[in-house]
């Protein structure tokens, strides 16, 4: 029995010596979350700004351009103008529409960080909340100019050009000035939209080692050229 005894705890205790590193391998000094803190908010304050900027000023000129249209269609009163005008008004409207539909991430517990408790399980929370919002102003970065987006604007582009020349019995030139002017717009929004968020989230996840990092900002579609003697290829890789 005694033996049996002995044999039984050292079992135990050679289970628990194997068990607590394991337990302990995610914990996080209070040290490297109050850095981690550190370095995130500073990141996000700016973040958060250029988001938010591009956000209201794309939101403003829309509005002021369906406003502005809308005003003009019922002032004047020269067909031709008035068609422009509606034309011209819904396309700004269906812009206003895409921002409100794609608002900033926000978090009421990000930026707190002075009034957030002084205890390490709040500290971690407040962290966990930062990292997502920093992961979510990235995607929000990624997907703003992906081809969908793109490929969504360029079919209300070509919609409207077509309306244009077939529906408003235009000339094919009208109805390609109008298709240019619109990408035009459409593009420079797509292309002014900040993507520091991208950077810093991925630089952010290699500094400390945590997070999917550049697999989850990686492209959906990505065109790869390989150059070999004698040929060329280019793929397509989902």
């Amino acid at each position: 029995m005694i033996i049996r005894l002995k044999m039984r705890i050292t079992y135990f205790l050679v289970f628990i010596i194997q068990v607590l590193p394991l337990s302990g391998q995610d914990v996080i000094s209070d040290s490297l979350i109050t850095e981690r803190l550190q370095d995130i908010h500073k990141m996000l304050d700016q973040d958060l700004i250029n988001a938010q900027r591009w956000w209201y000023v794309w939101l403003a000129g829309y509005s002021a351009g369906t406003v502005g249209q809308g005003i003009v269609y019922f002032s004047s009163e020269s067909k031709s103008t008035k068609q422009d005008m509606a034309l011209g008004s819904a396309v700004s409207f269906l812009g206003v529409v895409g921002q409100l539909l794609t608002p900033i991430p926000h978090s009421s517990s990000v930026g707190d960080s002075q009034n957030a408790g002084n205890t390490s399980q709040d500290q971690f929370k407040e962290l966990q909340n930062s990292e997502e919002l920093m992961k979510a102003l990235a995607l929000r970065e990624k997907e703003g100019r992906s081809w969908k987006v793109h490929a969504v604007t360029g079919a209300v582009n070509l919609g409207s050009g077509l309306i244009t020349w077939l529906g408003f019995k235009r000339s094919f030139w009208d109805g390609v000035e109008n298709f240019a002017l619109n990408t035009v717009i459409t593009e420079t929004q797509i292309w002014t939209q900040p993507t520091r968020a991208i950077k810093d989230y991925k630089n952010y996840c290699s500094k400390y080692n945590t997070g999917p990092g550049p697999n989850v900002l990686k492209p959906e579609k990505e065109w790869v050229v390989s150059v070999y003697p004698g040929g060329i290829t280019v793929k397509l890789n989902f």
